[in-house]
């Protein structure tokens, strides 16, 4: 039938098949949020789709009519832990929408996963800040909800400035008592190696998830370094601290990652503070330690403009360390989920 999209795998090796799938992302993204789009650049998916990470299995699919790109779809699937669980984006070139090819590409994305065993099935959707803060009448949310999804978690998406003045990261940087701050640049030190992925496996529950159907993660020293060596592929740099304890204990750590394929931008990653150690301000010292580091750095990319984060709008503490510092609000994203 003229005009009925069809659907497959796209070889990973095959750079010409990844740019037309990418570019229907790329453009849709700009089409839909402008200067907050976030879609990952071709050589970042690209290195990410031909690596072999134990913790992590993705997969690429396009929707073509008459040879051409017209739809990007993309499942991931945790490989370690969240066996059941499986993450899904589905995008349409503008031009080619309202012709039930995100629903064609959703369904095959659906099979796929439900193929493999996954039962529960994420998917994040963005919408302006400006309008309701369930996303009613945007046109990604209309569509979740029109196939079965239902808004798990609600998250903010905020920026912030850069530079922050010296002046004003003195005036923030709290008295710590007897927990001291280390940062660096790059890898996790061999020594906070075990702490860091025991840390940032938690951050999965420890982190405010809604309604999702979410298990915790697997700690895995292994699969941090597979993840550094991803960074490194991507063309990414990361920031890095971690919080130590007075017994020298590593109990919170944060990281802010740029990537030479976006000059000028950053993204605040994960921060995160164990439970018996808060209430000490560790997770604002963590903070100020890092953007310290990249605003002192002569990144690869250039100058830092701006860092982008995102927070739960119900993590009240956080959001408001993130306030402290200067984050403001210009986006909200929503974690979707259905069962297969």
């Amino acid at each position: 039938m003229p005009g009925e999209l069809t659907v497959s795998r796209v070889d990973v090796e095959d750079d010409a098949a990844l740019a037309a799938w990418h570019g229907v992302a790329w453009r849709a993204g700009l089409h839909d949020r402008g200067e907050n789009a976030t879609t990952w650049t071709l050589p970042e998916l690209t290195a990410q789709l031909r690596s072999l990470r134990r913790a992590r299995s993705t997969a690429a699919y396009v929707g073509t009519v008459g040879g051409t790109a017209v739809a990007f779809g993309v499942t991931a699937l945790p490989m370690l832990d969240n066996t059941g669980t499986a993450e899904v984006a589905v995008a349409v070139d503008p031009p080619q929408r309202r012709r039930g090819h995100g629903s064609a590409m959703l369904a095959h994305l659906l099979a796929e996963v439900g193929a493999q065993g996954r039962t529960t099935v994420h998917a994040e959707v963005d919408w302006p800040w400006g309008s309701s803060t369930d996303g009613a009448g945007s046109p990604g949310v209309e569509f979740a909800r029109h196939h079965g999804f239902a808004l798990g978690n609600l998250e903010v998406m905020r920026v912030l400035r850069l530079p922050v003045a010296d002046a004003v990261l003195d005036a923030l940087e709290p008295d710590l008592g007897g927990y001291t701050i280390r940062s660096w640049t790059g890898p996790v030190p061999e020594d906070l190696l075990q702490a860091w992925a025991e840390m940032d496996a938690s951050l999965s529950t420890e982190a405010p998830t809604g309604d999702l159907q979410v298990e915790a993660q697997v700690a895995n020293t292994v699969a941090v370094r597979e993840g550094e060596q991803l960074l490194v592929a991507q063309g990414r740099t990361a920031y890095r601290a971690v919080a130590l304890a007075p017994d020298g204990t590593a109990v919170g750590y944060t990281e802010v990652v740029t990537t030479v394929h976006e000059p000028g931008r950053a993204y605040q990653w994960g921060t995160l503070v164990h439970g018996d150690h808060r209430g000490h301000r560790l997770g604002l010292a963590l903070k100020v330690a890092a953007l310290r580091r990249l605003q002192a750095a002569e990144d690869p990319a250039g100058p830092v403009e701006h860092v982008l984060t995102w927070n739960a709008e119900s993590n009240a503490h956080m959001v408001g360390v993130n306030e402290r510092l200067g984050f403001v609000p210009v986006e909200r994203c929503g974690v979707f989920e259905r069962r297969l």
